[in-house]
């Protein structure tokens, strides 16, 4: 075959499979959409996985399901799954860090993951046993500095968004306390409710029944202002530490394969069923902020945060 041969046959190989990628998304979905969720039920992200695929199946006619697949194995289901869409994953910023806390993860989670859009972010907020000693932050970081180690906290794991949360607000106040891991962000506020850790980070649309109630105590949250619904809770600013500034997003992934026409739809699609003035009023009211990105925005991001959190977390797993 002589070199022009060559040409108009690559040409013509490249063109079929363009036509192919674009024929596949303009009859996506095709079958049943399965989205998984690396974390325990009632958590964040399972509840917002289960108001997008309430959502997607209308707008798509098709069946969208939510699993959850704890820890590593639900986000490695994803990396090395089928790359055509019928498997989705919604998480936190926790997965921009997840290979600095695992060393073999036998895959990329920047590199391996097409990045589809960030759906929502929220505030943390710094809660304690309701019967605990401190009943401010300013306190709590002095008890923390007085017996280094002697208090702990919880979390959903060091990778995990509350988790980087915990990490960040040691770094900025200089306290060291033991991490004692939990499966999810439900079990990690049970911890401290029944006050077997002294500390923990939590969202307002998981624990914010338990504070109104007066079963944990919230010390601070990370919202520039105070939260409606928590009118007597200051902002970390307003209790003393300004610096700590930390919002949770969480956003939807597929495998890196993925085509990115098909991407771009489920991008698109997600953009317009996030913008239902129902669904945004109602995430409001729990402190959650509904919002999209492009897929490259959201790659970006993934990348930023790698880079930002990546040392930070490395510190405290290594």
């Amino acid at each position: 075959m002589d070199r022009r041969q060559f040409m108009i046959g690559s040409g013509l190989a490249a063109s079929a499979a363009l036509v192919g990628s674009n024929a596949s998304a303009q009859t996506y979905p095709s079958q049943m959409v399965r989205i998984v969720v690396p974390f325990s039920g009632g958590s964040m992200t399972d509840i917002l996985a289960r108001t997008v695929a309430e959502k997607l199946a209308t707008k798509w006619k098709q069946q969208v399901i939510v699993e959850n697949r704890p820890g590593i194995a639900g986000v490695s289901s994803i990396a090395k799954g089928p790359a055509d869409g019928s498997q989705i994953m919604l998480t936190s910023n926790g997965h921009s860090v997840v290979g600095v806390v695992n060393k073999n993860l036998g895959f990329d989670p920047i590199k391996d993951f097409a990045a589809i859009s960030r759906v929502a972010t929220t505030a943390v907020i710094l809660i304690v046993p309701p019967d605990a000693p401190f009943k401010t932050l300013a306190e709590f970081i002095a008890a923390a500095k007085a017996k280094p180690d002697g208090l702990s906290y919880s979390s959903a794991g060091v990778g995990s968004s509350t988790g980087i949360a915990a990490e960040l607000f040691k770094s900025l106040t200089g306290t060291k306390m033991v991490l004692v891991p939990h499966r999810g962000q439900p079990e990690s506020q049970v911890s401290v409710m029944r006050g077997d850790t002294s500390m923990a980070f939590t969202f307002f649309n998981v624990g914010g029944d338990l504070i109104q109630s007066g079963k944990l105590r919230a010390l601070a949250v990370t919202s520039k202002t105070r939260l409606p619904q928590l009118p007597d809770v200051p902002t970390f600013a307003e209790a003393g530490l300004p610096d700590f500034a930390y919002d949770s997003w969480f956003g939807m992934l597929a495998a890196g394969a993925t085509p990115k026409p098909i991407v771009s739809q489920i991008a698109r699609d997600l953009a317009e069923v996030l913008t239902d003035p129902a669904l945004v009023q109602q995430y409001a009211a729990q402190g959650v902020s509904i919002t999209s990105s492009t897929p490259d925005a959201f790659e970006a991001e993934l990348r930023s945060d790698s880079e930002r959190y990546g040392k930070l977390v490395a510190a405290a797993s290594g």
